[in-house]
């Protein structure tokens, strides 16, 4: 997991796109290893449909439904959905394509990185907390620049650690 500051309120489709992708991580990596999931990524699921559904029916980030946004700030609490049953239709098809393909996007990554996934995880077994110290020993620097101060890595742990924003 890698988090960034809160400061940041506009995303771009990429970085939500990757955000998932982030959190689909942990599930990817246990289908991929043990060839089961687990109910481990539930609160990911959560996230990831909340935002995927957020880019379709509200910021308009999907050409299918259009730039159109069906969300109303007053009506925060209200169960109606101002929009028909064929459009609803649209929305759940866009939404579990968007869904699938990040998913099958993060498992090409994570088999892509196999080698790098194990290491960590074999680490893990050993020591139980990772600094940026020994992820850049076992897998390498990063390709890019941090864009924090100390980095914004906190350690990686085997246990599961929440955070609102992530980022791949």
């Amino acid at each position: 997991a890698q988090y960034l500051p809160k400061e940041q309120y506009l995303y771009t489709i990429a970085q939500m796109q990757d955000q998932m992708v982030a959190l689909f991580g942990g599930r990817a990596a246990e289908e991929l290893i043990f060839g089961q999931i687990s109910t481990g990524a539930q609160n990911d699921l959560e996230r990831i449909t909340k935002m995927a559904f957020s880019m379709i029916s509200i910021y308009g980030m999907n050409d299918k439904i259009g730039n159109v946004s069906y969300h109303d700030g007053q009506q925060e609490y209200n169960m109606s959905k101002p929009y028909s049953e064929e459009t609803a239709k649209m929305i759940d098809q866009e939404l579990r394509i968007m869904i699938a393909a990040q998913y099958e996007r993060t498992k090409q990554l994570v088999t892509q990185h196999m080698d790098a996934l194990k290491a960590l995880a074999t680490e893990l077994l050993k020591k139980e907390v990772l600094y940026k110290d020994d992820l850049e020993r076992l897998i390498g620097k990063r390709p890019y620049e941090d864009m924090t101060p100390n980095g914004g890595i906190p350690p990686v742990t085997g246990s599961v650690v929440e955070s609102d924003t992530y980022q791949s």
